[in-house]
């Protein structure tokens, strides 16, 4: 892994206020642009931070900055770390601790039944099973299949929510696209829309027929003549 020199800025503001050392050897060594450190020199730039002695951190030594201020062609090294701590790669399945573990058999269910798309080996380095148990489960052979929950993982605790939706997008790439009549959603054929057409044309001609209305109206209108005839007659 390849070192790095921590805070930058900072430790340049350290090298400006305490060496005397030239602009473009801090610029080399605090990966900065030369007129940036003389930003910082000139106090234009950087006003809010702090010095960070790079001496003290162990980046660097005083025999180091000696040497670069008596030689301006000379380049700063990081000093070698005096203790080195070796990268860690994980293998295998994600460590679940023992308090979740009674948890994993109902997360994998719910994952099984929600993302079908994913394929055994994700499912376990997601909450950490074998591939033996995500077929017992699959094909409800488990033990305790009767009783399992389906329970989100991320809300159990047994991975994130980036690295389920990081998982879910990987097992989605080169699946084809769901068809009309699977997300069941289908477009109508023309012969029903123009049925449709039609028998909405002939109600609205049947409700705007103007003989029917002026019938019926002349029949009310008789039957209140009759009506009033038979009043006076009493």
């Amino acid at each position: 892994m390849a070192q790095q020199l921590l805070m930058p800025k900072a430790t340049a503001v350290w090298l400006v206020d305490n060496t005397s050392l030239s602009f473009e050897q801090i610029a080399q060594f605090c990966k900065l642009h030369p007129l940036e450190v003389k930003a910082i020199a000139d106090g234009e730039s950087a006003q809010g931070i702090k010095g960070l002695d790079p001496i003290s951190t162990g980046q660097l030594s005083r025999d180091e900055i000696a040497r670069a201020e008596k030689d301006t062609a000379y380049k700063l090294k990081l000093a070698e770390p005096k203790v080195r701590v070796p990268e860690s790669k994980r293998r295998g399945p994600r460590y679940t601790p023992v308090s979740k573990r009674q948890d994993r058999p109902n997360a994998i269910l719910w994952l099984v039944r929600n993302h079908p798309e994913l394929k055994d080996a994700q499912i376990s380095r997601l909450v950490g099973t074998t591939k033996s148990t995500i077929e017992q489960i699959r094909d409800r052979s488990h033990w305790n299949s009767a009783n399992l929950t389906p329970m989100d993982p991320v809300t159990l605790g047994l991975c994130s929510q980036i690295d389920l939706d990081m998982e879910v997008e990987k097992a989605s790439k080169g699946r084809p696209l769901p068809t009309a009549a699977e997300m069941g959603a289908t477009l109508e054929s023309a012969r029903e829309t123009e049925n449709y057409t039609s028998n909405y044309a002939e109600e609205e001609e049947k409700e705007i027929d103007a003989d029917a209305v002026f019938a019926k109206l002349k029949s009310l209108k008789s039957d209140t003549v009759e009506e009033d005839d038979e009043d006076d007659f009493r």
